[in-house]
C-alpha cells in the first residue's frame, strides 16, 4: 500500500505517486500554454529522444529507467505515477522538469522566487494491488474528468497515441482493458456521489 510518509530515499524498482501543489496554493497553470509547457518537459525527458533537433543540445532520456504510468494537472496541483528501475531516476527528472517549468513560468509571468510548495512529495507504492486505485484517484481529481485535456485518462481509453505515457501495467489489470476501467471509475464516481447525499442526510438529522 502506499507509503503514509513522504520518501526522503528513493528505492529502485518500485512504484511513486508523485505530488506538489503552488506555493500559498497559488495558480500553477493558468492556461492551456502553461499546461502544454509541463507536458512537453516530461515528453522531452520521456519519449525516448535525446537531441533537440532545432539546436542539436543533447538532454537526458529517461526512459530505460522511468516510467510514467499516469498523471494530472489541475490548476493548483499535479499528480503524477511512477514506476522507476534506477534509483534516482525521479530525482533527476523532478530536478529538470520543475527548474525548467519555474524558469519559464517567471520568465511569462515577470515574477522571481519559487512556484512550488517546497520540493515534490512521494509515496511509494508497495504492493501492485493498489496501483488501480492510484491512478483512479489521479484520474478522478477534475470534476469532468472524462473532458479533462490534462491527464492520462485520454491514453487509457485509446484517445491519444504517446510514447512517454505507459498504461499497461495498469489496464493489464483489467480483462477489457479500457472499457473495464472505464467502468472501474465510474462505479467509483457513483459511490462517491451516493456517500456525499448520504452525509448531506444525516448532517441535516443532526
Amino acid at each position: 500500500m502506499p507509503s503514509r510518509n513522504v520518501v526522503r530515499e528513493f528505492a529502485p524498482d518500485s512504484y511513486y505517486h508523485v505530488y506538489n501543489r503552488g506555493i500559498e496554493k497559488r495558480v500553477i497553470f493558468t492556461d492551456e500554454q502553461d499546461y502544454i509547457i509541463f507536458l512537453g518537459l516530461l515528453k522531452k525527458y520521456l519519449s525516448g529522444e535525446s537531441t533537440n533537433k532545432q539546436n542539436r543540445h543533447i538532454f537526458k532520456n529517461f526512459q530505460s529507467e522511468l516510467k510514467l504510468l499516469a498523471y494530472c494537472l489541475m490548476p493548483n496541483h499535479l499528480h503524477l505515477l511512477f514506476y522507476q528501475s534506477s534509483e534516482s531516476a525521479i530525482i533527476e527528472l523532478m530536478r529538470r522538469v520543475n527548474t525548467g517549468y519555474v524558469m519559464y513560468f517567471n520568465n511569462r509571468y515577470q515574477r522571481v522566487g519559487g512556484l512550488f510548495q517546497g520540493v515534490y512529495r512521494a509515496s511509494r507504492i508497495d504492493a501492485d494491488a493498489y496501483l488501480h486505485h492510484i491512478s483512479r484517484y489521479i484520474h478522478l481529481n477534475p470534476n469532468d474528468y472524462k473532458h479533462w485535456p490534462y491527464s492520462s485518462y485520454p491514453v487509457y481509453m485509446g484517445i491519444k497515441k504517446t510514447t512517454w505515457v505507459n498504461p499497461e501495467p495498469i489496464l493489464s489489470l483489467f480483462s477489457n482493458n479500457s472499457l473495464e476501467y472505464q467502468q472501474f471509475l465510474d462505479d467509483y464516481v457513483e459511490t462517491k456521489a451516493e456517500l456525499a447525499v448520504l452525509k448531506h442526510q444525516l448532517a441535516n438529522d443532526l
